[in-house]
């Protein structure tokens, strides 16, 4: 197997430019082409210790390829490396626009008793996570401010934890209820 740095970026190690903007296509053939040099199988007339290298290289490989494939960990990531803490833990301050959005997204969740109420609100919510990428993309790539960026990152939490919620709800509108 090619020496590998455990010190390499995810992006150093998928030889892909450090950037929000990726091509899904490049960094699912350059996975396939990163698994199959590290593949353990590879390594079994090398031995025991030569498979657990190969092993542990095919683990960092699938998190790197997981995390560069999901835009809002790739946004988080960026920020990260660039300096920019996320601190979603410790950091929920948000622009009291966006609280209010949230708010109103919550109360129109409450209130939607139907499908199309549901799919309704899905779809704003995704037009509006499709508009913070973009946002993510603008700050991360072309003004380079990763700070502006990690609060982006923050929203997007915020909108993707709202979506699941909404996704679980079409889901048990979905589900007969028992006795049926």
């Amino acid at each position: 197997m090619p020496p590998m740095n455990l010190q390499s970026t995810d992006f150093e190690l998928f030889g892909v430019p450090a950037q929000f903007a990726q091509d899904p296509q490049v960094l699912d053939a350059r996975w396939k082409d990163l698994q199959r040099e590290a593949h353990p199988d590879r390594f079994v007339a090398s031995g025991v210790a030569a498979q657990r290298v190969a092993m542990q290289w095919s683990v960092r490989i699938n998190e790197a390829h997981q995390r560069l494939r999901d835009p809002l960990k790739r946004a988080a990531y960026l920020c990260e490396l660039r300096g920019a803490s996320i601190g979603a833990d410790n950091n929920t301050a948000m622009p009291g626009t966006f609280l209010m959005q949230q708010m109103a997204w919550r109360e129109a969740l409450d209130e939607a008793m139907d499908e199309a109420a549901l799919d309704a609100l899905s779809q704003q919510v995704a037009l509006v996570r499709q508009q913070a990428l973009a946002d993510c993309a603008r700050l991360l790539d072309v003004e380079h401010d990763p700070v502006a960026a990690a609060q982006q990152v923050r929203a997007l939490m915020f909108i993707e934890r709202f979506a699941s919620d909404v996704e679980a709800h079409i889901d048990r509108l979905d589900s007969p209820t028992p006795g049926q």
